[in-house]
């Protein structure tokens, strides 16, 4: 097997590398696990190569087996780059050395090194048929023939550590992985926890914008219609005009007080919480009141009366969208008169009718009609909107009494 070796320069992480082409993987090798590598192929030479030293067995060792632990000890400082390779090298120096009439010595650390780092580094089918090839040639070596070398202790000796050695191995790699994947579900949660946080604080801004919509929507539209009919009154008929604007200052305090509920969770610290009862449909008439004092003809027609189940939400929704149908007819439609209707049954359903323009089928209401629909939808309902058949403007709204949580 050729190892062919080159070396790279990460400008993002300014790590010097080297890459190595093992069987046409490529592995990088990063420059702070090589002192380290470099530290355990020292230690391993020096007890290979040591060992014919202390047991005064210079002499007896061929050039061919110096060289064979050279080359087996060497490799071992290239084990986490081509973990396979460097395991089959050991693997053939050690059995070539072991069958040679050289000494016996510790040549099979390095074998036992290359698997355990094959294994840890999640080879495990590789690392398994490599060390069973070596147990059955460890057994067949001592057993084809009449000369002992091991002996029956010491094979079994051998093929248990061997397995011991895989199998640290391969719990190391289980470990890695696990922690590996421990990792990627806390960064995996940690991103869902801040696109959560993102998304209701989207959905935290679109419900005050669409509360401040509704609520300055109709007061201004109502402020602005009244305050063009005292001015209008002015020399003609001051007492109307003087009741125009107390209607304007009455809906001015109104709308103060519901833009200081809605900005509620904006508040200061020293602020009182808001505690007036939140809209609902009972408060209708009030709205027909207000339009009425603005100078349009209107007919409330309410049918049956509200459940108790009624549910807080589907109360609110309703009178938002009958608020913002009438704000859109002061607004645009140009009508000088408007039905409302509210039906209550198997649902909530509403219907604001006026005599106006009709409005614009390709951009009925302007963004009125969006938020409207947007509130029938928040509940589970839905709502349409257009020119009526007879001319003017129609809102319809079926709300369901089971609303969405």
């Amino acid at each position: 097997m050729t190892l062919i070796l080159t070396s790279c320069w990460s400008d993002r992480h300014r790590v010097c590398c080297r890459i190595v082409i093992e069987t046409g993987r490529i592995r990088a090798w990063p420059r702070r696990q090589r002192p380290m590598d470099a530290l355990l192929t020292i230690a391993v030479t020096v007890v290979v190569l040591g060992a014919p030293v202390v047991t005064n067995q210079l002499g007896d060792v061929s050039a061919a087996g110096w060289a064979i632990l050279v080359i087996a000890c060497g490799a071992v400082y290239f084990r986490r780059a081509a973990p396979l390779t460097v395991t089959v090298i050991t693997l053939v120096c050690s059995t070539t050395y072991l069958i040679m009439p050289d000494p016996d010595g510790p040549v099979v650390l390095t074998f036992a090194i290359a698997i355990y780092t094959l294994m840890a580094t999640g080879r495990l089918a590789s690392g398994i048929l490599i060390g069973a090839v070596a147990v059955v040639a460890s057994f067949y070596g001592e057993y084809s023939t009449d000369q002992e070398n091991l002996g029956d202790l010491g094979v079994v000796f051998f093929a248990g550590w061997l397995i011991t050695v895989m199998a640290v191995g391969g719990a190391v790699h289980s470990r890695r992985a696990y922690l590996r994947e421990v990792d990627e579900r806390t960064r995996q949660s940690e991103a869902n926890r801040e696109e959560e946080l993102r998304r209701r604080t989207t959905e935290e801004r679109l419900r005050i914008a669409r509360e401040l919509h509704d609520v300055l929507g109709h007061t201004i539209s109502l402020i602005n219609v009244q305050a063009s009919a005292a001015l209008h009154r002015m020399p003609r008929d001051p007492d109307q005009a003087v009741e125009a604007l107390t209607t304007i200052k009455q809906s001015s305090h109104e709308a103060l007080q519901e833009l200081r509920t809605t900005l509620g969770v904006l508040r200061q610290v020293d602020e009182a919480v808001p505690t007036a009862p939140a809209p609902s449909l009972a408060h209708v008439p009030e709205l027909i009141s207000r339009l009425e004092s603005a100078g349009f003809e209107t007919d409330t027609d309410i049918e049956g009366e509200p459940p108790e189940s009624l549910p807080p939400a589907v109360d609110l929704a309703g009178y938002r969208i009958v608020q913002e149908a009438l704000t859109n007819v002061t607004r645009h439609s140009g009508a000088s008169a408007v039905t409302v209707r509210i039906r209550y049954g198997d649902d909530v359903q509403l219907n604001i009718i006026d005599d106006g323009r009709g409005g614009d089928p390709e951009r009925p209401g302007g963004s009125g009609v969006i938020g409207m629909k947007e509130r029938a939808a928040s509940v589970g309902g839905r709502l349409e909107a257009g020119p009526g058949p007879e001319g003017g403007f129609v809102v319809q709204a079926w709300l369901p009494l089971r609303g969405q949580e």
